[in-house]
């Protein structure tokens, strides 16, 4: 059994980051999934939210936004529609964005009220996101 994970995140923009880690923490359309070396294969969907990888002794953050995740042969593949690490993410774009996604759903009856929900939690998950970097 190995020892480590290679996690891969690409999204149709290309590849994210690729890394040998320790651990992968995803958001699972079913619940939050952790994989260490050694899990058994599987697929899954994504939802919006928060991946989390450990490395040594470090912990980091990438916010994915939906997608799948395929685990095998010691290998956490995610494609994700979009995807950033947290030292990444544009704080004052995502704060836009969200302020932006609120003024839309209190117009409920004149807008498109699913597109609106998901731009706000896509910004909010961003901002969680790069709050984990130490940034507010």
């Amino acid at each position: 059994m190995a020892d480590k994970l290679t996690l891969e995140v690409v999204t149709p923009y290309g590849p994210v980051l690729k890394e040998e880690v320790d651990e992968v923490v995803a958001p699972g359309s079913e619940g939050e999934f952790g994989v260490l070396p050694g899990h058994v294969p599987f697929v899954t969907t994504l939802k919006i939210g928060m991946v989390v990888y450990k490395k040594g002794g470090s912990v980091a953050y990438l916010f994915a936004n939906s997608g799948y995740a395929e685990v095998y042969d010691n290998t956490v593949l995610i494609l994700a529609d979009s995807a950033e690490r947290a030292e990444d993410i544009d704080v004052e774009r995502a704060r836009a964005a969200m302020k932006r996604a609120e003024e839309r759903l209190r117009k409920e009856a004149e807008i498109d009220f699913a597109r609106a929900q998901a731009a706000l939690e896509r910004a909010m998950m961003r901002l969680q996101v790069a709050e984990k970097r130490g940034i507010k």
